[in-house]
């Protein structure tokens, strides 16, 4: 079973965005102001989620000016993220671009179009690439169309893609692809310094057999004709300032079995990776925020916490979930080691890690809930403005374990 996490996405953001008229003359389509932020901010937050840790920009046309925008962009995204340009020599459509950053690519990416966002799970895209057959070159998102005929079709069986269709005729429904993929390298072996991605690269990969789909649904938008730039603008600000589920780590994701520091030692609780999977999936945001104290007692170092919160984020997106992020207090006033020992306003029931989670991913605490099994946690999401549900927890000698999913529910179908 492969990885559910990949670390790199492509952007195709070389396109000219002529039906936009004046307003992409001297400004790339993806870096249009939407709201408080260009477009392309917007996309890169939501791959960010699911373990992005660098954007490859693929551009052309006006590039000098989407470089200029970076720090910008880079700003204001909630988990740091490297961004790079990779820039065509000249117009070489979108397999083409992918050619010209053949070096840059990692052996596994994510690739989408700058110009159009896709409001769904993308773990469940991870998660579908992590089982399939060793053969398989790519997976394609797939949406469903009440009118197709702007797109063309999608022929499948089952997750096998067969085919690509011209498109029908006006009013028809289809299955259309929603210009999100997760390739590896062997699609550089189809590309050619012109070619494009999606008539003359993918209708070989599928006559091969080495082409899946993942069907999802969601909000979707193609920032390339004015009224849609208009209902992205008004959209997106409200829809992806999500709400948000805190949680805490020992005694409600995992079993407290005592200084947890090690994948060997972790025992998840009941119900806890499908609470994250049903909270991701109704677009809620995932936190974690835990006390490591064991860190300031010498039982085990950050590095630890560090690999053990990247291992847990992997295994809840192979189930289709994700961690958008996570905060950890390694301070204790009567720390062992001397670098540890002092008040932090991050340990709970201080509230310092909520606030800053909720400063770097912009939420609104009367839209967030946090679970934990003690009275800190209780009074650090009381301090940040939280809703707290107080969980029941468990530890080695609890026999009767609870289900956090069950608990979860509480919380993530209330109105909120």
């Amino acid at each position: 079973m492969r990885e559910a996490t990949v670390r790199q996405c492509a952007i195709l953001a070389g396109g000219l965005g002529t039906r936009l008229g004046a307003l992409t003359a001297t400004t790339p389509k993806p870096i249009l102001p939407c709201g408080d932020r260009p477009f392309l901010a917007w996309l890169m937050r939501e791959f960010v989620r699911f373990g992005v840790e660098e954007f490859l920009l693929l551009t052309g046309h006006l590039s000098d000016r989407l470089a200029e925008s970076l720090a910008g962009i880079a700003a204001t995204l909630p988990r740091p993220a490297a961004i790079v340009l990779s820039e065509e020599p000249g117009p070489a459509g979108t397999g083409g671009a992918l050619f010209y950053a053949r070096d840059r690519l990692d052996e596994r990416f994510l690739l989408c179009n700058g110009d159009s966002l896709f409001d769904f799970n993308i773990a469940t895209l991870l998660a579908d690439a992590a089982r399939d057959p060793d053969e398989t070159v790519g997976r394609i998102v797939l949406r469903r169309a009440e009118d197709a005929s702007r797109y063309g079709v999608v022929e499948t069986d089952g997750a096998a893609v067969r085919a690509f269709r011209e498109r029908p005729e006006p009013g028809a429904p289809g299955t259309i692809n929603a210009g999100v993929y997760l390739f590896d390298r062997r699609v550089l072996d189809e590309v050619t310094p012109v070619c494009s991605l999606e008539r003359d690269v993918l209708p070989v990969l599928a006559a091969r057999g080495v082409l899946r789909g993942t069907l999802a649904d969601g909000y979707f938008v193609d920032i390339g004709v004015p009224d849609d730039l208009a209902r992205a603008r008004r959209d997106l600000p409200g829809r992806l300032h999500r709400p948000a589920l805190f949680l805490d780590r020992d005694g409600v994701l995992n079993v407290d079995l005592g200084w947890v520091s090690t994948r060997e030692r972790f025992e998840w609780m009941p119900g806890a990776v499908e609470a994250v999977r049903r909270a991701v999936a109704r677009g809620w945001h995932v936190f974690v925020v835990t006390n490591q104290s064991g860190v300031a007692r010498g039982f085990y170092d950050e590095a630890a916490v560090q690999t053990l919160m990247g291992w847990m984020a992997g295994e809840l997106r192979a189930a289709g979930g994700t961690l958008d992020d996570w905060r950890y207090c390694p301070f204790h006033p009567q720390a062992p080691l001397a670098q540890y020992r002092r008040d932090s306003d991050w340990r709970k029931p201080a509230p310092g890690m909520l606030l800053d989670l909720m400063r770097a991913w912009e939420l609104d605490p009367s839209r967030a809930v946090m679970i934990g099994d003690a009275e800190s946690d209780m009074r650090a999401a009381e301090a940040a403005g939280v809703r707290p549900l107080r969980f029941p927890g468990a530890n080695v000698a609890t026999e009767n374990k609870p289900d956090l999913a069950a608990f979860a529910d509480r919380a993530t179908l209330a109105p909120v």
